[in-house]
């Protein structure tokens, strides 16, 4: 069956849409088709951590290419007869018990379940140049990059936090205060005791060597600090723009950092037969905290679809019919009442 076959609209409803083939959607999608669930995961093919070299703090797969992860994990799922093909999503609603999506180009499938791994986009700070040099040195997380860049001449972009974080891998270390950043007197007291030099003034522009490699930033006034890392902290906007006939829910990150899906433990958006994982519900999720999402959700979807099934199947045995939409809407509504479709079911049903 061609990849155009697969998305086209016709008679098969999938158990399970992932919208996303990033860490999260394909771990969820491996485990539930190793449980025989019919799996598509639709994936545009532009992962947020492609410019990085590896993805680190994976056991087992340490430093491997992001592209590299990506791949094998689409090997495994077609192993468990599972799917992944290319495309975007344009929108996703309702239809009966289970939902009709909609790929850009006009191809629909129909899912009884959807699994969302859309992942975030990094709204940077506003620095000419910042964006071009983004994964290489100008980068965000101590995690992901910090052994790396370790021992490095490290600059911060207006972020204490990331002053601290960044100092336990390198002395030399500088906070650029930028535009309006203000230091409490135990901050300033801190950054000194530990040799982190702070500048005031904002950043217009960064320094390129001959060796396409950074080599300092520029202030407003002129003056170029030498640096061959900059630290940033990006604004985290989830890409679920999409998801808007549904009626899920957007919240600020705890911490302020930008704005993601709200979900519960196992991932249920609220909304039923709807369900997230990685970066797109949890924006500062790496590689394997998006990994176990998928896994988590994966269960929870898993299990509400037992429960489906089983319920149909008795209507069923009592003369209600054969299996059909009509009857498995009819099941959700029983379903539904106050209780949530979510990892609180799953774990009442043991």
């Amino acid at each position: 069956m061609s990849e155009f076959e697969l998305i086209r609209d016709g008679e098969q409803t999938w158990d399970v849409v992932v919208v996303g083939g990033g860490t999260a959607g394909l771990s969820g999608a491996l485990n539930l088709a190793r449980v025989r669930r019919s799996v598509l995961v639709i994936d545009k093919g532009e992962p947020r951590n492609a410019p990085a070299a590896g993805a680190h703090g994976v056991l087992g797969r340490e430093g491997i290419s992001p592209l590299e992860l990506l791949r094998l994990g689409r090997e495994e799922i077609a192993s468990y007869g599972g799917h992944v093909v290319s495309g975007q999503v344009a929108r996703i609603s309702r239809d009966g018990a289970g939902f009709r999506v909609v790929i850009e180009g006009g191809q629909r499938v129909r899912a009884r379940r959807v699994l969302v791994t859309t992942g975030l986009v990094d709204v940077l700070p506003d620095v000419p140049g910042l964006a071009e040099r983004w994964g290489r040195d100008v980068l965000h997380c101590v995690y992901c990059h910090g052994w790396e860049v370790r021992d490095k001449v490290i600059g911060v972009l207006g972020n204490f936090h990331q002053a601290l974080l960044f100092r336990q891998m390198s002395k030399d270390v500088t906070l650029f205060l930028h535009t309006g950043m203000e230091l409490a007197d135990e901050q300033w007291e801190q950054l000194a005791a530990l040799g982190v030099g702070v500048v005031d003034g904002e950043i217009t522009g960064l320094k390129v060597d001959g060796q396409d490699q950074l080599a300092g930033v520029r202030l407003a006034s002129g003056r170029v600090v030498p640096v061959q890392q900059l630290v940033v902290a990006p604004r985290f906007l989830a890409r679920a723009r999409f998801l808007g006939e549904l009626g899920v829910t957007m919240q600020e990150h705890p911490m302020g950092l930008g704005e993601q899906l709200r979900v519960d433990a196992s991932g249920f958006t609220g909304v039923q037969g709807v369900w997230a994982a990685g970066n797109v519900s949890d924006v500062l999720a790496g590689v394997p905290a998006a990994a176990a999402a998928g896994t988590t959700a994966a269960a929870a979807i898993h299990m509400d679809l037992l429960k489906a099934d089983a319920e149909a199947a008795a209507l069923a045995a009592k003369g209600g019919g054969v299996f059909s939409a009509a009857m498995e809407a009819e099941v959700s509504r029983r379903m539904q009442g106050s209780r949530a479709h979510g990892l609180d079911s799953f774990l009442s049903a043991n």
